[in-house]
């Protein structure tokens, strides 16, 4: 017997990222981790940034880095409007290594017009990237 599957859809700004059947989607929702099957309850929510994973039909794994959006879900279909979104083999670990040096230089060495907001966020970002690029060195998903 096949599994039940939902179609979703992922798209940023630049790019479709991925169309198709999925039996699972994993994304940071606003409000925490949210794990979505075929017939979930209608959902609108922002996503924060981090990874997002989904099994497809086939029972392979794929993860991407989500920036954050907006997450629509009804009981057929997922709907992802990234504003940023990458492949695993997209980022720039190196990039994100140095991001995350910065954001924390940043937060350590906070002046009187710090913006303790914008250092989080950057510092979530890189965050989000070193773990996806973890997570596809391991072979490891969750």
């Amino acid at each position: 017997m096949a599994a039940m599957t939902v179609k979703l859809d992922i798209v940023s700004a630049e790019d479709s990222l991925y169309h198709g059947e999925v039996t699972f989607f994993e994304v940071m929702g606003a409000e925490g981790e949210l794990g979505i099957m075929p017939n979930h309850a209608p959902l609108l929510t922002k996503i924060k940034p981090g990874m997002a994973r989904m099994v497809k039909q086939d029972g392979s794994e794929e993860v991407l880095y989500l920036s954050g959006g907006i997450l629509e879900v009804q009981p057929a279909s997922i709907s992802v409007l990234a504003d940023v979104g990458l492949r695993a083999d997209d980022i720039d670990e190196q990039a994100a290594l140095e991001a995350k040096r910065q954001a924390e230089e940043k937060i350590a060495n906070a002046g009187v017009d710090f913006d303790y907001e914008a250092a989080t966020i950057e510092l979530a970002k890189s965050l989000a990237q070193l773990k996806v690029v973890e997570t596809i060195k391991k072979n490891i998903t969750r």
